[in-house]
């Protein structure tokens, strides 16, 4: 079974469970946030990513200067523990990160929820990988991701026991819309994909291409600066000698 295939077995389920009015609230959001045009204004493939330090879940700051030093980075923004359609996805993520590590990337999880719930999403979704809380959606934003949810679904989610500030500890009532990005060592990103209906995300095993051609192209960059530094080496020793033979006659 695919990922999309869990997500919509859950939608179906929940719509199922849910009143009428429940259901239209959510798909009007939806339906905006879509005809918003927002998802057309994020980074792209080609475009130059944020840079950026965070704290992740054990406490300690990750920068991507760090990350992006050890080969492709794949991120993944999503909107937080409480959101199923999330959770499911970082299993199917956790269950291809053996495939990005054997391609040479390393995968991280950024949401706006505060540590806490972070480490809650690790252990509830059995992760062997870092989530990094991003306080006020800040880098989502600096992505294009982040949105403000209209004052009516923000209180639907608060009758539903989503009351984002408490997972957050922020009182924005803003989220990121799920993207997923592949960025190269160069700090350019390789693989963008976002969209603004958090009910569908794409298969974990579609950034694999990306992330190869991301690594490719680290490997032909070290072996360029490889080549140059050996080039200005053999310069300065043939300086070295031509200085040297120089100085022999006039000895």
């Amino acid at each position: 079974m695919t990922l999309q295939d869990r997500l919509d077995a859950f939608k179906a389920e929940f719509r199922a469970a849910r009143p009428p009015e429940v259901r239209a609230i959510m798909e009007r959001a939806t339906a905006e946030l879509i005809t918003s045009g927002a998802a057309a204004r994020t980074l792209k493939a080609g475009d130059r990513a944020p840079v950026f330090t965070l704290e992740a879940h054990g406490g300690a700051p990750l920068s991507s200067a760090d990350l992006l030093a050890r080969g492709p980075l794949v991120l993944s923004f999503y909107r937080g523990v409480w959101c199923p359609y999330c959770n499911m996805e970082l299993q199917a993520l956790e269950a291809a990160r053996g495939s990005f590590e054997a391609a040479g990337a390393r995968l991280v999880a950024i949401s706006p929820q505060n540590r806490v719930n972070s480490r809650k999403s690790v252990r509830e979704n059995g992760l062997g990988f870092p989530i990094l809380s991003d306080p006020g959606n800040a880098l989502a934003a600096a992505f294009g991701l982040r949105f403000a949810l209209p004052a009516y679904l923000a209180e639907l989610y608060k009758s539903l026991g989503n009351n984002l500030p408490m997972f957050n500890g922020d009182d924005s009532w803003t989220l990121p819309m799920p993207g997923r990005f592949v960025i190269g060592s160069d700090g350019v990103i390789a693989y963008a994909e976002v969209n603004p209906d958090y009910t569908r995300r794409p298969e974990p095993a579609e950034m694999l291409p990306a992330i190869r051609r991301a690594q490719t192209g680290a490997s032909i960059g070290t072996a360029i600066r490889d080549r140059e530094e050996d080039r200005e080496v053999l310069v300065a020793e043939e300086g070295l000698s031509a200085r040297a033979k120089i100085a022999i006659y006039k000895v």
